[in-house]
């Protein structure tokens, strides 16, 4: 059985949300979002290694916050980058081969349990594993003065956390930055290898607007991340 580790990428700002702090330090019910996420990962195991990747002048400000919430649960901080792709890369620098490494958003504290196993026993069998979901909606394609419809069932929206062995993923990672690695598979994909889709969990929403606020919630109200 291989060692587990979490990347959690937790840069960004509030733009999106209208707020003046940082998107992953906003209150959800008294506490930082980040918080939320962290907590997931730790009732999922708490055996599982915590890396916690933050812009540098984020640092000071989050170990502030863990004061004042009295928030006790051990992880290691590496400082980000410019891009979140320099901002994982710094993180992976830690992660020891022969281990999985989970890279999750910071934003995103509703992936379920079942999520996250199905993720890591995959990435365990077969190197890498990502969450993923069917398109609900019918989806057109814009080119220049024209559109047209696109076939929604060769579509899948991609989520996190995406799990990879930590060798594969940590030599995929010596390339430098393009603008299309918007995600950890891109970056993987990028050096040949093929990405294993694995089922997501509907709730598991990126809260970046304060609709998502509000929708997050409804979902903290109902138990989903418990």
């Amino acid at each position: 059985m291989s060692e587990n580790y979490v990347i959690i990428a937790a840069g960004g700002n509030g733009v999106r949300m209208g707020a003046e702090v940082p998107k992953q330090f906003i209150l959800l019910n008294g506490k930082p979002i980040l918080m939320h996420t962290i907590e997931t990962f730790y009732n999922f195991d708490k055996k599982i290694k915590i890396v916690l990747a933050l812009p540098t002048d984020a640092i000071a400000e989050w170990k502030k916050l863990c004061r004042q919430h009295s928030f006790k649960i051990k992880t290691t901080i590496v400082e980000g980058g410019k891009e979140r792709f320099h901002s994982v890369k710094n993180a992976l620098s830690i992660i020891p081969d022969g281990s999985l490494a989970a890279i999750h958003d910071g934003v995103r504290p509703f992936v379920s349990k079942q999520t996250i196993e199905r993720c890591f026993s995959a990435a365990e069998m077969l190197g890498n594993a990502i969450p993923v979901l069917p398109l609900e909606e019918s989806m057109r394609l814009i080119d220049g003065e024209h559109n047209s419809i696109i076939d929604r069932t060769k579509l899948r929206v991609v989520q996190t956390p995406q799990v990879f062995r930590s060798e594969i993923i940590k030599r995929a990672y010596q390339r430098d930055f393009e603008e299309k690695f918007t995600d950890d598979a891109s970056v993987l994909e990028k050096s040949g290898y093929s990405i294993n889709l694995i089922q997501g969990n509907r709730e598991n929403i990126k809260i970046t607007t304060p609709f998502d606020l509000k929708t997050a919630a409804i979902l903290l109200e109902m138990g989903i991340n418990k």
